[in-house]
């Protein structure tokens, strides 16, 4: 008797073990944080626009974050993101905070763009858009208003699109489809992507 409850106590103290490893390895996550303060100011003082999300980072010590914005004109990517922020490595096991992708003096020929995240950001740098003032644009997440997404080690993701065209109408689009997105991108003459990454980057 006093075997089977030794066994029974081992197979506890297993299945704890198990349970607080799967806690540990938990998958980073993201939502969109539509009712925030950064997006209730660029509205009410009219500043441009604005994509901000709630970010859960478990393991921040151990893996690494990437946040690009990618630009597409007349369905050609430029060689190199327009902006990137790349941070890791944190002191703190977990983090968690906002992060995102601002659009500053949207429509002028001073626009600018800039990326944030928990505790780091880059400052705005100038973006050229396209100059005709009869565009019509568009900007769309990819999350769901309610969507947690996990954010599987190593898998780029996209989070939000802006795009400018000069037809007369747009589409409804789904981010989640590569068919979908790679038609945002043709039939647009300026599509603005916003990707994230995050790695296992163990510190040295």
């Amino acid at each position: 008797m006093r075997q089977y409850y030794r066994s029974i106590v081992m197979i506890i103290c297993v299945l704890i073990s198990v349970g607080c490893s799967s806690q540990e390895s938990k998958s980073p996550t993201i939502s969109i944080n539509a009712e925030s303060e950064y997006v209730n100011t660029f509205e009410k003082l009219d500043l441009g626009l604005i994509f901000d999300f709630d970010f859960h980072l478990p393991n921040a010590d151990q893996t690494w974050v990437t946040l690009w914005v990618e630009k597409y004109s007349e369905g050609k990517k430029d060689t190199e993101p327009v902006a990137i922020l790349s941070y890791g490595n944190s002191p703190s096991e977990v983090e968690e905070g906002l992060l995102g992708f601002g659009m500053l003096n949207q429509n002028t020929d001073d626009t600018a763009i800039f990326l944030y995240g928990p505790g780091v950001s880059i400052e705005p740098r100038n973006i050229d858009l396209l100059p005709e003032s009869n565009l019509m644009s568009s900007w769309d997440y990819a999350l769901q208003d309610d969507e947690k997404l996990e954010l599987q080690l190593g898998e780029t993701k996209i989070l939000a699109s802006y795009r400018e065209t000069q037809g007369n109408g747009m589409s409804t689009i789904s981010l989640s489809s590569e068919e979908e997105v790679e038609k945002l991108i043709q039939d647009n003459d300026l599509v603005l992507l916003l990707k994230i990454k995050v790695e296992e980057r163990l510190a040295d």
